[in-house]
């Protein structure tokens, strides 16, 4: 019953790579002689599928996947028009007001060629809407259903960035700048940032934390090997965020997964913890730092407040592991770590199970 469980858990995983991956959309708005201008960089064939975007992490757990992999297959004259079909509608949904309603229109549309299927597609579309002459303010409201947007203003002094989910509505931002977080604002708002990224969209980032858990269900060996993957991701997340280190996903992605692997077979063959266990650990921590630190650079940092938005991020990525661990040894390790025949019936085919995944992932991320 319990390998029955773990496997059926394990295998709920949507076995896909980073092109079925939900990401933000990026908002940028710039206020200049009464006229707003509202840049959205987004993954336009999830919407156009008509995907609920809200509370999930993959688009192959949508009934409407398939759809979505032949849009992302489309050039750009056979999007363009269906795409313009959904804004007509979605339009009266973004709801921008600035001492009233603000109307928003469709000027243009960008949508990249068909390039790396591993990779989403990322499109642009850019709006404009009229501000009466006395708006000071404006606030934005993200329809349901459209997953998470990072609102950023340009071109003032002490510019906003916000976070928010799908059905989410901004603070009052001012038009002439001074909407800028301070610090704890700005710390709390990366906080669910990080957190969301490992419950529920980081599910390779949960498939070795609960690898490091099947090894041994001892809280004081799992907390040290937590520590020491906390201690190296933060040092390539830092680097990586703030530009200092350059790493292509490309290469960090495949090796993320690689690294699943090692941990689950490790698991199959190893009794015990061995001296070499926190060095790999640590060189496995590095390499999800820099997969976080790409994570971070999609959203962008608030140039004036990185150290809190970093401190943010990764105090919602520790929460996010240390959930998984606290689920997993309340469901499992509490109950049947001390059972003679938990390594046998539990530990060794949950591995067997996160070494399969991370494979595919592995071959889909390098030859996908």
């Amino acid at each position: 019953m319990i390998l029955s469980l773990v496997s059926s858990l394990l295998l709920w995983l949507p076995l896909s790579g980073r092109a079925h991956e939900v990401t933000p959309t990026i908002a940028d708005f710039e206020v200049s002689n009464g006229q707003l201008a509202l840049s959205l960089q987004m993954n336009v064939e999830a919407f156009v599928a008509g995907i609920d975007l809200d509370e999930r992490s993959d688009t192959d757990s949508s009934a409407r996947s398939a759809d979505y992999d032949l849009l992302r297959q489309m050039s750009q004259s056979e999007l363009d028009p269906m795409v313009r079909l959904f804004v007509e509608d979605w339009l009266e949904e973004v709801q921008v007001e600035a001492g009233g309603p603000v109307p928003l229109k469709l000027e243009k549309i960008t949508i990249p060629p068909v390039g790396d299927a591993s990779l989403p597609r990322s499109s642009v579309l850019e709006l404009t809407g009229a501000l009466p002459e006395t708006a000071l303010y404006l606030r934005l409201a993200w329809p349901d259903r459209s997953g998470a947007v990072v609102l950023r203003q340009n071109g003032v002094p002490q510019p906003y960035t916000g976070y928010l989910l799908g059905g989410g509505r901004s603070p009052a931002i001012g038009l002439k700048g001074g909407a800028v977080q301070s610090s704890w604002e700005v710390f709390q708002s990366y906080l669910p940032v990080g957190f969301d990224h490992i419950l529920p969209k980081g599910l390779d980032h949960i498939l070795f934390v609960l690898g490091l858990f099947f090894l041994s269900t001892r809280l004081a060996p799992l907390l040290w090997q937590v520590t020491t993957f906390t201690v190296a991701h933060s040092i390539t997340l830092g680097l990586g965020a703030l530009g200092v280190v350059t790493v292509n996903a490309a290469l960090v992605e495949p090796l993320i997964a690689a690294s699943i692997v090692f941990v689950a077979v490790e698991n199959i063959f190893s009794r015990r913890l061995h001296l070499w266990r926190p060095v790999v650990v640590f060189a496995f921590g590095l390499l999800h730092g820099l997969g976080f630190a790409s994570v971070l650079g999609e959203f962008g940092l608030p140039q004036d407040q990185v150290i809190p938005a970093l401190l943010g991020f990764n105090v919602g990525v520790e929460l996010g592991q240390l959930t998984v661990i606290a689920l997993a040894y309340g469901a499992l390790g509490y109950w049947f770590g001390k059972h003679p025949k938990y390594r046998g019936r539990v530990a060794i085919p949950a591995s067997v199970t996160i070494a399969l995944v991370g494979s595919y992932w592995f071959y889909e991320r390098v030859f996908g």
